[in-house]
């Protein structure tokens, strides 16, 4: 079963400096039919004005993923961690028992675009911890690269959640395959260009639920960039 969500029919508010799409229920978006899809919690699509950005704030027992689009993203947090992110970079925050952090468009002239993801954690009150990875956006050319991952495996970070994060670039005309464990789940995700799955065409923005499927198959209709849950 595959059931879309699309992308127009998220949640969205223009605070001026913040242009952001609630793909599930999120802040001041609520929506009991889109609470999340398995450990899944929230995909957030933000645009950030330069210079703008989220003041320190805390989180707890979460597991929380940046993925820059565009531009560049300054982070820093209470673990002592800070870095500049950018396209082709991947971030992995665990809030565990606790962590407080900021997050600031990097650039005072151009805006920054990007996805921001929890998971449920599968053990809470852990050490909060941080780490990033530059991962090679080659390599993910009509192949589906882990950037996340339960046990860290190829390189990818490494999460509290049977879960795997993937993305790939996709060429227009292009198909890549994935198998799907039995008992398991997928979200799949565009974050650029469009994409046929089954019998649906999938553009930026829209999001796909995939359920009691043993294998699916994904084709370029443009060059696009997905990203790709598998799920417990």
């Amino acid at each position: 079963m595959i059931n879309v969500r699309r992308g127009h029919e998220r949640g969205h508010f223009n605070h001026g400096w913040l242009d952001t799409f609630h793909t599930f229920s999120f802040a001041d978006y609520y929506d009991p039919d889109f609470m999340g899809f398995r450990a899944l919690r929230v995909i957030n699509e933000d645009r950030v004005a330069p210079g703008r950005g989220f003041g320190t704030h805390g989180h707890a027992n979460m597991e929380i993923i940046t993925y820059i689009v565009e531009g560049a993203l300054e982070h820093k947090d209470s673990t002592g961690s800070g870095s500049v992110i950018r396209p082709g970079d991947v971030q992995h925050m665990s809030a565990g028992s606790g962590i407080r952090h900021s997050e600031f468009n990097a650039s005072k002239t151009d805006p920054v675009h990007l996805y921001q993801i929890w998971i449920l954690p599968n053990v809470e009150g852990i050490d909060p911890g941080y780490e990033d990875h530059t991962f090679d956006r080659a390599a993910t050319r009509n192949r589906l690269e882990p950037l996340v991952t339960p046990n860290g495996r190829d390189g990818s970070l490494s999460m509290s959640q049977d879960a795997s994060l993937y993305a790939a670039l996709l060429s227009p005309g292009k198909s890549l395959q994935y198998d799907i464990a039995a008992g398991r789940h997928a979200w799949l995700q565009i974050v650029r260009g469009a994409v046929s799955i089954g019998p649906h065409a999938l553009e930026a923005g829209d999001g796909a639920a995939i359920s009691g499927e043993r294998s699916i198959s994904l084709t370029g209709s443009t060059e696009s960039e997905i990203l790709l849950f598998d799920l417990a």
